[in-house]
Protein backbone atom coordinates (compact mmCIF):
# COMPACT_ATOMS: atom_id res chain seq x y z
CA UNK A 1 0.00 0.00 0.00
CA UNK A 2 2.59 2.31 0.76
CA UNK A 3 4.65 1.34 -2.69
CA UNK A 4 1.19 2.41 -4.43
CA UNK A 5 0.91 5.46 -2.42
CA UNK A 6 4.40 7.03 -3.59
CA UNK A 7 3.77 5.72 -6.92
CA UNK A 8 0.76 7.89 -6.77
CA UNK A 9 2.45 11.07 -5.54
CA UNK A 10 5.27 10.37 -8.14
CA UNK A 11 2.63 10.61 -11.22
CA UNK A 12 1.31 13.54 -9.31
CA UNK A 13 4.86 15.53 -9.66
CA UNK A 14 4.60 14.63 -13.80
CA UNK A 15 3.10 18.10 -14.23
CA UNK A 16 6.67 19.49 -12.96
CA UNK A 17 8.45 16.99 -15.41
CA UNK A 18 9.48 18.16 -19.08
CA UNK A 19 7.82 14.88 -20.20
CA UNK A 20 4.50 16.00 -19.89
CA UNK A 21 4.78 19.19 -21.54
CA UNK A 22 4.40 17.91 -25.30
CA UNK A 23 0.81 17.14 -24.18
CA UNK A 24 -0.42 19.69 -22.32
CA UNK A 25 -2.14 21.58 -25.17
CA UNK A 26 -3.95 18.54 -25.91
CA UNK A 27 -5.09 18.43 -22.40
CA UNK A 28 -5.54 22.17 -22.21
CA UNK A 29 -7.86 22.50 -25.59
CA UNK A 30 -10.97 20.50 -23.21
CA UNK A 31 -10.70 23.29 -20.46
CA UNK A 32 -13.16 25.33 -21.47
CA UNK A 33 -15.85 22.66 -21.90
CA UNK A 34 -17.78 20.33 -18.68
CA UNK A 35 -14.84 18.19 -17.01
CA UNK A 36 -17.37 15.62 -16.35
CA UNK A 37 -17.90 14.76 -19.64
CA UNK A 38 -14.73 15.96 -21.66
CA UNK A 39 -11.87 16.26 -19.75
CA UNK A 40 -12.52 13.31 -17.46
CA UNK A 41 -13.21 11.27 -20.40
CA UNK A 42 -9.75 12.38 -21.64
CA UNK A 43 -7.66 12.02 -18.71
CA UNK A 44 -9.00 8.72 -18.01
CA UNK A 45 -8.46 7.33 -21.65
CA UNK A 46 -4.89 8.86 -21.71
CA UNK A 47 -4.07 7.31 -17.66
CA UNK A 48 -5.43 3.60 -19.05
CA UNK A 49 -3.78 3.55 -22.45
CA UNK A 50 -0.37 4.87 -20.70
CA UNK A 51 -0.27 2.13 -17.94
CA UNK A 52 -1.69 -0.30 -20.29
CA UNK A 53 1.16 0.21 -23.03
CA UNK A 54 3.79 0.58 -20.19
CA UNK A 55 2.85 -2.84 -18.41
CA UNK A 56 2.81 -4.39 -22.02
CA UNK A 57 6.47 -3.07 -22.47
CA UNK A 58 8.35 -4.54 -19.77
CA UNK A 59 7.62 -7.77 -21.15
CA UNK A 60 7.23 -7.60 -24.78
CA UNK A 61 10.56 -6.33 -25.69
CA UNK A 62 11.59 -4.99 -29.25
CA UNK A 63 8.25 -5.40 -31.14
CA UNK A 64 6.41 -3.73 -28.56
CA UNK A 65 8.43 -0.26 -29.19
CA UNK A 66 8.09 -0.93 -32.68
CA UNK A 67 4.17 -0.88 -32.38
CA UNK A 68 4.17 2.37 -30.52
CA UNK A 69 5.82 4.33 -32.99
CA UNK A 70 3.09 3.04 -35.39
CA UNK A 71 0.91 3.78 -32.77
CA UNK A 72 2.44 7.39 -32.23
CA UNK A 73 1.64 8.09 -35.95
CA UNK A 74 -1.90 7.34 -35.12
CA UNK A 75 -2.06 9.25 -32.51
CA UNK A 76 -0.30 12.10 -34.07
CA UNK A 77 -2.71 11.89 -36.81
CA UNK A 78 -6.13 11.78 -34.75
CA UNK A 79 -4.58 15.05 -32.78
CA UNK A 80 -3.51 17.00 -35.86
CA UNK A 81 -7.41 16.66 -36.90
CA UNK A 82 -8.27 17.48 -33.61
CA UNK A 83 -6.40 21.12 -34.06
CA UNK A 84 -7.84 21.68 -37.48
CA UNK A 85 -11.05 21.27 -35.99
CA UNK A 86 -10.02 23.95 -33.46
CA UNK A 87 -8.78 26.57 -36.15
CA UNK A 88 -11.76 25.93 -38.72
CA UNK A 89 -15.03 24.76 -36.88
CA UNK A 90 -16.92 23.94 -40.60
CA UNK A 91 -14.18 20.92 -40.79
CA UNK A 92 -15.15 19.61 -37.51
CA UNK A 93 -19.17 19.84 -38.85
CA UNK A 94 -18.12 18.06 -41.76
CA UNK A 95 -16.00 15.44 -40.23
CA UNK A 96 -18.86 14.69 -37.34
CA UNK A 97 -21.71 14.31 -40.58
CA UNK A 98 -21.22 10.82 -40.87
CA UNK A 99 -21.47 9.83 -37.18
CA UNK A 100 -24.24 12.34 -37.02
CA UNK A 101 -26.26 10.65 -39.47
CA UNK A 102 -25.81 7.69 -37.24
CA UNK A 103 -27.03 8.44 -34.64
CA UNK A 104 -23.42 9.37 -31.99
CA UNK A 105 -24.04 12.90 -32.07
CA UNK A 106 -20.38 14.01 -31.50
CA UNK A 107 -19.78 17.89 -31.69
CA UNK A 108 -17.41 20.17 -32.18
CA UNK A 109 -15.84 22.49 -29.48
CA UNK A 110 -17.90 25.16 -28.29
CA UNK A 111 -20.91 23.40 -30.08
CA UNK A 112 -24.19 23.50 -28.39
CA UNK A 113 -24.73 19.62 -27.39
CA UNK A 114 -24.80 19.53 -24.04
CA UNK A 115 -21.61 18.21 -22.09
CA UNK A 116 -19.92 17.76 -25.20
CA UNK A 117 -18.64 14.24 -26.78
CA UNK A 118 -17.55 11.76 -24.09
CA UNK A 119 -16.75 9.59 -27.25
CA UNK A 120 -14.82 11.96 -29.03
CA UNK A 121 -12.72 13.11 -25.48
CA UNK A 122 -12.25 9.57 -24.95
CA UNK A 123 -10.42 9.06 -27.98
CA UNK A 124 -8.41 11.58 -27.67
CA UNK A 125 -7.57 11.06 -24.24
CA UNK A 126 -6.26 7.06 -25.71
CA UNK A 127 -4.47 9.23 -28.53
CA UNK A 128 -2.28 11.64 -25.84
CA UNK A 129 -1.73 8.03 -24.11
CA UNK A 130 0.02 6.45 -26.77
CA UNK A 131 1.95 10.20 -26.75
CA UNK A 132 3.12 10.27 -23.44
CA UNK A 133 3.71 6.18 -23.00
CA UNK A 134 7.89 6.27 -23.87
CA UNK A 135 8.33 9.23 -21.37
CA UNK A 136 10.02 7.81 -18.12
CA UNK A 137 10.54 9.68 -15.46
CA UNK A 138 12.81 8.70 -12.51
CA UNK A 139 10.16 7.39 -10.78
CA UNK A 140 8.72 5.93 -14.13
CA UNK A 141 12.44 4.57 -14.68
CA UNK A 142 12.16 3.10 -11.09
CA UNK A 143 8.39 1.15 -11.99
CA UNK A 144 9.78 0.01 -15.35
CA UNK A 145 13.23 -1.38 -14.54
CA UNK A 146 11.48 -3.54 -11.79
CA UNK A 147 8.96 -5.03 -13.95
CA UNK A 148 11.68 -5.70 -16.60
CA UNK A 149 14.22 -7.94 -14.51
CA UNK A 150 11.04 -9.13 -12.17
CA UNK A 151 9.12 -9.69 -14.36
CA UNK A 152 5.46 -8.19 -15.09
CA UNK A 153 2.73 -9.18 -12.63
CA UNK A 154 -0.28 -7.04 -10.98
CA UNK A 155 2.44 -5.72 -8.42
CA UNK A 156 3.68 -4.07 -11.32
CA UNK A 157 0.50 -3.19 -12.98
CA UNK A 158 -0.92 -1.48 -10.05
CA UNK A 159 2.01 0.56 -9.26
CA UNK A 160 1.55 1.84 -13.33
CA UNK A 161 -1.80 2.65 -12.44
CA UNK A 162 -1.36 4.33 -9.33
CA UNK A 163 1.59 6.16 -11.40
CA UNK A 164 -0.81 6.99 -14.07
CA UNK A 165 -3.72 8.13 -11.68
CA UNK A 166 -1.66 10.39 -10.17
CA UNK A 167 -0.96 11.75 -13.14
CA UNK A 168 -4.20 12.58 -14.39
CA UNK A 169 -5.14 14.15 -11.02
CA UNK A 170 -2.47 17.12 -11.19
CA UNK A 171 -3.58 17.17 -14.70
CA UNK A 172 -7.64 17.20 -13.87
CA UNK A 173 -6.66 19.90 -11.24
CA UNK A 174 -4.99 21.73 -13.89
CA UNK A 175 -7.72 21.64 -16.37
CA UNK A 176 -10.21 22.56 -13.58
CA UNK A 177 -8.00 25.80 -13.09
CA UNK A 178 -7.69 26.28 -16.53
CA UNK A 179 -11.33 26.07 -17.41
CA UNK A 180 -12.43 28.87 -14.38
CA UNK A 181 -9.57 31.36 -16.47
CA UNK A 182 -11.26 30.23 -19.49
CA UNK A 183 -14.48 31.21 -18.08
CA UNK A 184 -13.22 34.14 -16.95
CA UNK A 185 -12.16 35.74 -20.23
CA UNK A 186 -15.06 34.94 -22.08
CA UNK A 187 -17.12 36.52 -19.66
CA UNK A 188 -15.00 39.70 -19.44
CA UNK A 189 -13.91 39.48 -23.08
CA UNK A 190 -15.92 37.66 -25.21
CA UNK A 191 -12.78 36.29 -26.69
CA UNK A 192 -14.64 32.32 -27.15
CA UNK A 193 -12.94 31.96 -31.01
CA UNK A 194 -9.63 33.52 -30.67
CA UNK A 195 -8.91 31.74 -27.62
CA UNK A 196 -10.04 27.98 -29.84
CA UNK A 197 -8.02 29.46 -32.29
CA UNK A 198 -4.78 29.42 -30.09
CA UNK A 199 -5.58 26.60 -29.01
CA UNK A 200 -5.63 24.93 -32.20
CA UNK A 201 -2.25 26.59 -32.92
CA UNK A 202 -0.68 25.31 -29.25
CA UNK A 203 -2.21 21.66 -30.31
CA UNK A 204 -0.63 21.89 -34.00
CA UNK A 205 2.62 22.98 -32.76
CA UNK A 206 2.45 19.94 -30.36
CA UNK A 207 1.99 17.25 -33.11
CA UNK A 208 4.90 19.08 -35.06
CA UNK A 209 7.42 19.03 -31.67
CA UNK A 210 6.91 15.19 -31.33
CA UNK A 211 6.57 14.62 -34.59
CA UNK A 212 10.25 15.91 -35.15
CA UNK A 213 11.15 14.15 -31.65
CA UNK A 214 11.91 17.58 -29.99
CA UNK A 215 9.87 16.31 -27.07
CA UNK A 216 13.04 13.69 -26.08
CA UNK A 217 15.46 15.65 -26.96
CA UNK A 218 15.26 19.27 -26.82
CA UNK A 219 12.75 19.78 -24.10
CA UNK A 220 14.40 17.35 -21.59
CA UNK A 221 17.78 19.65 -22.39
CA UNK A 222 16.41 23.08 -21.56
CA UNK A 223 14.39 21.73 -18.61
CA UNK A 224 15.40 20.13 -15.30
CA UNK A 225 19.13 18.37 -15.87
CA UNK A 226 18.43 16.26 -12.40
CA UNK A 227 15.93 14.80 -10.19
CA UNK A 228 14.05 17.51 -8.28
CA UNK A 229 14.67 16.83 -4.63
CA UNK A 230 11.13 16.27 -3.88
CA UNK A 231 11.20 13.24 -6.74
CA UNK A 232 14.87 11.99 -5.61
CA UNK A 233 12.91 11.39 -1.77
CA UNK A 234 10.17 9.41 -3.21
CA UNK A 235 12.77 6.88 -5.14
CA UNK A 236 14.60 6.96 -1.75
CA UNK A 237 11.69 5.51 -0.33
CA UNK A 238 10.95 3.26 -3.61
CA UNK A 239 14.15 2.06 -3.12
CA UNK A 240 15.33 1.93 0.26
CA UNK A 241 18.53 1.75 0.24
CA UNK A 242 22.09 3.47 1.35
CA UNK A 243 23.01 5.68 -1.82
CA UNK A 244 26.73 4.94 -3.08
CA UNK A 245 29.45 6.41 -1.30
CA UNK A 246 30.69 8.54 -4.26
CA UNK A 247 31.93 12.22 -5.06
CA UNK A 248 30.64 12.89 -8.64
CA UNK A 249 33.10 15.59 -8.62
CA UNK A 250 35.90 13.49 -7.93
CA UNK A 251 34.77 10.27 -9.30
CA UNK A 252 32.58 10.83 -12.60
CA UNK A 253 31.05 8.27 -14.09
CA UNK A 254 32.48 5.98 -10.66
CA UNK A 255 29.62 3.42 -11.39
CA UNK A 256 26.62 2.11 -14.56
CA UNK A 257 23.47 1.59 -13.26
CA UNK A 258 20.83 -1.26 -14.46
CA UNK A 259 18.01 0.88 -14.36
CA UNK A 260 17.14 4.51 -16.25
CA UNK A 261 19.68 6.91 -15.56
CA UNK A 262 18.20 9.46 -13.70
CA UNK A 263 17.26 6.80 -10.71
CA UNK A 264 19.31 6.39 -8.09
CA UNK A 265 19.89 3.96 -5.45
CA UNK A 266 19.65 -0.02 -5.19
CA UNK A 267 17.03 -2.52 -3.51
CA UNK A 268 18.52 -3.81 -0.31
CA UNK A 269 20.52 -6.35 -0.16
CA UNK A 270 20.42 -10.28 1.25
CA UNK A 271 22.30 -10.41 4.74
CA UNK A 272 23.60 -13.94 3.47
CA UNK A 273 25.08 -14.48 0.58
CA UNK A 274 23.03 -16.26 -1.78
CA UNK A 275 23.78 -19.42 -3.85
CA UNK A 276 26.02 -18.91 -7.23
CA UNK A 277 24.32 -21.93 -8.78
CA UNK A 278 23.04 -19.10 -11.86
CA UNK A 279 26.47 -18.64 -13.40
CA UNK A 280 25.74 -20.30 -17.36
CA UNK A 281 29.81 -21.24 -17.00
CA UNK A 282 32.72 -20.65 -14.59
CA UNK A 283 36.27 -19.75 -15.99
CA UNK A 284 39.60 -20.10 -14.09
CA UNK A 285 37.60 -22.69 -11.32
CA UNK A 286 34.66 -25.08 -11.12
CA UNK A 287 31.65 -23.97 -10.03
CA UNK A 288 32.01 -22.88 -6.57
CA UNK A 289 29.07 -23.56 -3.84
CA UNK A 290 28.26 -21.29 -0.59
CA UNK A 291 29.18 -24.44 1.18
CA UNK A 292 32.51 -24.59 -0.61
CA UNK A 293 32.83 -21.20 0.31
CA UNK A 294 32.35 -20.71 4.03
CA UNK A 295 35.08 -20.28 6.30
CA UNK A 296 36.73 -18.41 3.79
CA UNK A 297 36.40 -14.63 3.29
CA UNK A 298 34.79 -13.73 0.08
CA UNK A 299 34.63 -10.74 -2.31
CA UNK A 300 32.13 -10.88 -5.28
CA UNK A 301 32.95 -8.07 -8.02
CA UNK A 302 30.03 -7.54 -9.99
CA UNK A 303 31.57 -6.49 -13.27
CA UNK A 304 30.99 -6.67 -16.95
CA UNK A 305 34.24 -6.32 -19.42
CA UNK A 306 33.20 -3.32 -21.79
CA UNK A 307 32.37 -1.27 -18.86
CA UNK A 308 34.74 1.48 -18.21
CA UNK A 309 34.52 1.68 -14.23
CA UNK A 310 35.15 -2.09 -14.02
CA UNK A 311 37.75 -1.77 -15.95
CA UNK A 312 39.70 0.85 -13.75
CA UNK A 313 38.33 -1.37 -10.94
CA UNK A 314 40.05 -4.78 -12.09
CA UNK A 315 43.74 -3.77 -11.00
CA UNK A 316 42.33 -3.15 -7.51
CA UNK A 317 40.70 -6.60 -7.17
CA UNK A 318 43.33 -8.90 -9.00
CA UNK A 319 45.84 -7.28 -6.63
CA UNK A 320 43.55 -8.04 -3.54
CA UNK A 321 43.26 -11.60 -4.91
CA UNK A 322 46.83 -12.23 -5.22
CA UNK A 323 48.05 -10.93 -2.24
CA UNK A 324 45.10 -12.15 0.43
CA UNK A 325 44.70 -15.47 -1.44
CA UNK A 326 46.94 -17.13 1.07
CA UNK A 327 45.30 -15.83 3.79
CA UNK A 328 41.73 -16.89 3.42
CA UNK A 329 40.33 -14.54 0.67
CA UNK A 330 38.42 -16.03 -2.07
CA UNK A 331 37.68 -13.42 -4.95
CA UNK A 332 35.05 -14.09 -7.28
CA UNK A 333 34.59 -11.88 -10.64
CA UNK A 334 30.66 -12.26 -11.61
CA UNK A 335 30.52 -11.24 -15.21
CA UNK A 336 26.67 -9.94 -15.81
CA UNK A 337 26.44 -8.62 -18.97
CA UNK A 338 25.10 -5.34 -19.96
CA UNK A 339 25.29 -5.51 -24.29
CA UNK A 340 24.52 -8.80 -25.88
CA UNK A 341 28.24 -9.55 -27.27
CA UNK A 342 28.81 -9.68 -23.58
CA UNK A 343 27.61 -12.81 -22.98
CA UNK A 344 29.19 -14.93 -25.52
CA UNK A 345 31.87 -17.55 -24.38
CA UNK A 346 34.58 -17.08 -26.26
CA UNK A 347 34.38 -12.82 -25.75
CA UNK A 348 34.34 -13.17 -22.10
CA UNK A 349 37.50 -15.88 -22.19
CA UNK A 350 39.21 -13.36 -24.53
CA UNK A 351 38.27 -10.75 -22.17
CA UNK A 352 39.92 -12.32 -18.83
CA UNK A 353 43.00 -13.55 -20.82
CA UNK A 354 43.78 -9.58 -22.07
CA UNK A 355 42.74 -8.34 -18.83
CA UNK A 356 44.86 -10.95 -16.72
CA UNK A 357 42.40 -11.76 -14.19
CA UNK A 358 43.32 -15.42 -12.21
CA UNK A 359 40.70 -15.92 -9.76
CA UNK A 360 37.49 -17.16 -10.68
CA UNK A 361 34.56 -15.82 -13.18
CA UNK A 362 31.12 -16.88 -13.03
CA UNK A 363 29.11 -16.07 -16.07
CA UNK A 364 25.79 -14.75 -15.22
CA UNK A 365 24.15 -14.32 -18.40
CA UNK A 366 21.03 -14.77 -17.22
CA UNK A 367 21.03 -11.85 -14.43
CA UNK A 368 20.19 -15.01 -11.55
CA UNK A 369 22.60 -14.30 -9.38
CA UNK A 370 22.26 -10.43 -9.72
CA UNK A 371 18.59 -10.76 -9.11
CA UNK A 372 19.67 -12.81 -5.81
CA UNK A 373 22.10 -10.17 -4.25
CA UNK A 374 19.16 -7.44 -5.53
CA UNK A 375 22.25 -5.49 -7.23
CA UNK A 376 22.00 -2.41 -9.56
CA UNK A 377 25.32 -1.41 -10.14
CA UNK A 378 28.80 -2.13 -12.39
CA UNK A 379 30.65 -2.33 -10.18
CA UNK A 380 29.38 -3.65 -7.24
CA UNK A 381 31.61 -5.37 -4.45
CA UNK A 382 30.22 -7.12 -1.51
CA UNK A 383 32.78 -8.57 1.36
CA UNK A 384 31.03 -12.04 3.10
CA UNK A 385 32.69 -13.18 6.06
CA UNK A 386 33.63 -16.55 7.41
CA UNK A 387 30.28 -17.39 8.25
CA UNK A 388 28.91 -16.44 5.05
CA UNK A 389 26.83 -12.86 6.01
CA UNK A 390 27.28 -10.09 4.07
CA UNK A 391 29.00 -7.23 6.04
CA UNK A 392 30.54 -4.77 3.36
CA UNK A 393 29.52 -3.20 -0.04
CA UNK A 394 30.63 -0.48 -2.27
CA UNK A 395 28.64 0.48 -5.80
CA UNK A 396 31.30 2.29 -8.44
CA UNK A 397 34.78 3.33 -8.31
CA UNK A 398 37.15 4.85 -6.02
CA UNK A 399 37.39 4.05 -2.30
CA UNK A 400 39.74 0.93 -2.58
CA UNK A 401 41.58 1.87 0.60
CA UNK A 402 38.55 1.36 2.59
CA UNK A 403 37.27 -1.92 1.03
CA UNK A 404 41.27 -3.05 1.18
CA UNK A 405 40.56 -2.22 5.04
CA UNK A 406 37.64 -3.79 5.51
CA UNK A 407 39.29 -7.42 3.73
CA UNK A 408 41.86 -7.02 6.34
CA UNK A 409 39.65 -6.57 9.47
CA UNK A 410 37.80 -9.66 8.19
CA UNK A 411 40.05 -11.79 7.67
CA UNK A 412 41.74 -11.08 11.19
CA UNK A 413 37.93 -11.65 12.46
CA UNK A 414 38.41 -15.12 11.07
CA UNK A 415 41.93 -15.94 12.30
CA UNK A 416 42.81 -13.75 14.99
CA UNK A 417 46.75 -14.88 14.68
CA UNK A 418 46.85 -13.28 11.14
CA UNK A 419 48.65 -10.51 10.27
CA UNK A 420 48.08 -8.16 7.73
CA UNK A 421 48.85 -4.59 7.07
CA UNK A 422 49.53 -2.25 4.02
CA UNK A 423 47.70 -1.69 1.19
CA UNK A 424 48.29 -2.59 -2.69
CA UNK A 425 49.69 -0.02 -4.86
CA UNK A 426 48.26 0.27 -8.27
CA UNK A 427 49.44 1.36 -11.20
CA UNK A 428 46.81 1.24 -13.80
CA UNK A 429 47.76 2.13 -17.98
CA UNK A 430 45.77 2.51 -20.79
CA UNK A 431 41.94 1.93 -20.33
CA UNK A 432 43.02 1.12 -16.81
CA UNK A 433 44.34 3.92 -15.66
CA UNK A 434 42.07 6.12 -12.72
CA UNK A 435 39.51 9.12 -14.26
CA UNK A 436 40.90 12.72 -14.55
CA UNK A 437 38.90 14.98 -12.21
CA UNK A 438 37.64 17.13 -14.79
CA UNK A 439 35.38 15.11 -16.65
CA UNK A 440 32.00 16.95 -17.70
CA UNK A 441 30.43 14.50 -20.27
CA UNK A 442 28.30 11.13 -19.08
CA UNK A 443 28.02 7.59 -20.44
CA UNK A 444 26.10 7.89 -23.88
CA UNK A 445 25.01 5.04 -25.74
CA UNK A 446 24.05 4.96 -28.95
CA UNK A 447 21.18 2.41 -29.44
CA UNK A 448 17.81 4.32 -29.43
CA UNK A 449 16.23 2.38 -26.36
CA UNK A 450 18.54 4.70 -23.99
CA UNK A 451 20.04 7.18 -26.62
CA UNK A 452 20.32 10.84 -25.54
CA UNK A 453 21.36 14.33 -27.09
CA UNK A 454 21.25 13.02 -30.62
CA UNK A 455 21.31 15.96 -32.75
CA UNK A 456 21.71 14.36 -36.34
CA UNK A 457 18.72 16.00 -38.72
CA UNK A 458 14.99 13.99 -38.78
CA UNK A 459 16.64 12.09 -35.13
CA UNK A 460 16.78 8.21 -35.06
CA UNK A 461 15.27 6.21 -37.01
CA UNK A 462 14.95 2.69 -34.98
CA UNK A 463 15.36 -0.79 -36.64
CA UNK A 464 15.35 1.19 -40.29
CA UNK A 465 18.61 1.58 -42.55
CA UNK A 466 18.74 5.29 -43.13
CA UNK A 467 21.73 7.83 -44.94
CA UNK A 468 22.00 10.00 -41.76
CA UNK A 469 23.86 13.50 -42.03
CA UNK A 470 25.68 15.12 -39.85
CA UNK A 471 24.57 18.23 -37.31
CA UNK A 472 25.97 21.47 -38.36
CA UNK A 473 26.75 22.93 -35.02
CA UNK A 474 27.09 20.99 -31.73
CA UNK A 475 26.52 21.81 -28.23
CA UNK A 476 28.69 19.97 -25.23
CA UNK A 477 27.56 16.40 -25.02
CA UNK A 478 25.79 16.45 -28.48
CA UNK A 479 26.18 13.88 -31.17
CA UNK A 480 24.99 12.61 -34.34
CA UNK A 481 25.61 10.41 -37.34
CA UNK A 482 26.52 10.50 -40.83
CA UNK A 483 26.33 7.80 -43.64
CA UNK A 484 24.12 4.98 -44.20
CA UNK A 485 23.11 3.89 -40.67
CA UNK A 486 21.05 0.95 -38.95
CA UNK A 487 20.04 1.66 -35.27
CA UNK A 488 18.85 -1.04 -32.83
CA UNK A 489 17.81 -0.54 -29.49
CA UNK A 490 21.94 -1.71 -28.34
CA UNK A 491 23.68 -0.63 -31.03
CA UNK A 492 23.54 1.31 -34.49
CA UNK A 493 25.16 -0.72 -37.44
CA UNK A 494 26.95 1.11 -40.19
CA UNK A 495 25.70 -0.25 -43.99
CA UNK A 496 28.34 0.90 -46.26
CA UNK A 497 31.78 2.26 -45.97
CA UNK A 498 32.21 5.78 -44.95
CA UNK A 499 29.80 6.40 -41.94
CA UNK A 500 30.93 8.40 -39.09
CA UNK A 501 30.34 9.74 -35.59
CA UNK A 502 30.46 12.96 -33.85
CA UNK A 503 30.44 13.69 -30.58
CA UNK A 504 31.40 17.13 -28.66
CA UNK A 505 32.99 15.82 -25.24
CA UNK A 506 35.14 17.57 -22.03
CA UNK A 507 37.21 14.58 -20.61
CA UNK A 508 40.54 13.69 -20.89
CA UNK A 509 40.17 10.19 -22.03
CA UNK A 510 37.13 9.10 -24.78
CA UNK A 511 36.03 5.42 -25.06
CA UNK A 512 33.63 3.17 -27.34
CA UNK A 513 32.33 0.11 -27.25
CA UNK A 514 32.60 -1.10 -31.09
CA UNK A 515 32.50 -4.32 -32.39
CA UNK A 516 32.60 -5.86 -36.18
CA UNK A 517 29.04 -6.95 -37.39
CA UNK A 518 30.58 -9.08 -39.78
CA UNK A 519 32.27 -11.75 -37.74
CA UNK A 520 36.17 -12.40 -38.70
CA UNK A 521 36.11 -9.00 -40.73
CA UNK A 522 38.47 -6.16 -39.40
CA UNK A 523 36.89 -2.38 -39.58
CA UNK A 524 39.40 0.55 -40.12
CA UNK A 525 38.85 3.67 -38.79
CA UNK A 526 40.07 7.19 -38.20
CA UNK A 527 39.43 9.82 -35.73
CA UNK A 528 39.84 13.49 -35.83
CA UNK A 529 40.02 16.13 -32.66
CA UNK A 530 38.73 19.66 -33.66
CA UNK A 531 39.23 18.23 -37.39
CA UNK A 532 42.75 17.22 -37.05
CA UNK A 533 44.47 14.16 -36.00
CA UNK A 534 44.93 13.44 -32.55
CA UNK A 535 49.02 13.69 -32.39
CA UNK A 536 50.35 12.77 -28.64
CA UNK A 537 46.64 13.02 -27.28
CA UNK A 538 45.51 9.66 -29.31
CA UNK A 539 44.60 6.51 -27.27
CA UNK A 540 46.36 3.05 -26.82
CA UNK A 541 43.64 2.08 -29.31
CA UNK A 542 44.59 4.75 -32.18
CA UNK A 543 47.93 5.75 -33.39
CA UNK A 544 49.38 9.63 -33.55
CA UNK A 545 47.73 9.80 -37.21
CA UNK A 546 44.39 8.73 -35.32
CA UNK A 547 44.30 5.15 -37.45
CA UNK A 548 42.87 2.09 -35.74
CA UNK A 549 41.40 -1.16 -36.37
CA UNK A 550 38.40 -2.93 -34.97
CA UNK A 551 39.22 -6.76 -34.21
CA UNK A 552 36.54 -7.64 -31.57
CA UNK A 553 33.96 -6.40 -29.44
CA UNK A 554 35.13 -4.23 -26.55
CA UNK A 555 35.99 -1.18 -25.41
CA UNK A 556 38.19 0.91 -27.14
CA UNK A 557 40.13 3.73 -25.92
CA UNK A 558 40.54 6.05 -28.85
CA UNK A 559 41.36 9.52 -27.04
CA UNK A 560 44.10 10.33 -23.96
CA UNK A 561 44.54 14.14 -24.11
CA UNK A 562 48.10 15.88 -23.23
CA UNK A 563 46.75 19.01 -23.32
CA UNK A 564 44.67 21.04 -21.19
CA UNK A 565 41.04 19.56 -20.92
CA UNK A 566 38.62 21.51 -23.03
CA UNK A 567 35.11 21.01 -25.28
CA UNK A 568 36.83 19.27 -27.90
CA UNK A 569 34.96 17.85 -31.25
CA UNK A 570 35.46 14.34 -31.58
CA UNK A 571 34.94 12.22 -34.95
CA UNK A 572 35.46 8.87 -35.92
CA UNK A 573 34.98 7.45 -39.32
CA UNK A 574 35.04 3.95 -40.19
CA UNK A 575 36.52 3.00 -43.62
CA UNK A 576 34.68 -0.10 -44.17
CA UNK A 577 30.95 -1.34 -43.66
CA UNK A 578 29.88 -4.11 -40.55
CA UNK A 579 31.32 -1.28 -37.71
CA UNK A 580 28.74 -2.07 -34.80
CA UNK A 581 29.08 0.93 -32.10
CA UNK A 582 27.20 0.80 -28.57
CA UNK A 583 27.94 3.42 -26.33
CA UNK A 584 30.62 6.59 -25.18
CA UNK A 585 32.62 6.74 -22.00
CA UNK A 586 34.60 9.19 -20.55
CA UNK A 587 37.68 9.54 -18.09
Amino acid sequence: MILLLLAFLGGILTIISPCILPVLPFVFAKADQPFRKSGLPLLAGMAVTFAAFAAVATVGGGWVVRANEYGRWAALVVLGIFGLTLLWPALADWLLRPFVSLGSRLARPGASTPGGSVPRSLLLGIATGLLWAPCAGPILGLILTGAALEGAGQHSVFLLLAYAAGAACSLAAAVLAGGQVFAALKRSLHAEAWIRVILGVAVLAGVVVIALGLDRGVLTRVSLASTSGLEQSLIDRLHANPQPQQNPQKNPGGMMMMMSSTAAGAAAGPQTMPELSGAVAWLNSPPLTRGELKGHVVLIDFWTYSCINCLRAIPYVEAWAEKYKNSGLIVIGVHTPEFAFEKDLDNVKRAVRDLKITYPVALDNDYKIWKAFNNSFWPADYLVDANGKIRHHHFGEGKYDETEQQIQALLKERDGQLSVSGLVQVSGTGAEAPPDNDVESPETYIGYDRADAFLSPGGLKQDAAHLYSLPKHLELNQWGLGGDWTDHAQVAILDSAHGRIVYRFHARDLHLVLGSAVNGNAVRFRVTLDGKPPGASHGVDTNAAGEGTITDQRLYQLIRQKDPIEDRTFEIEFLDPGAQAFSFTFG
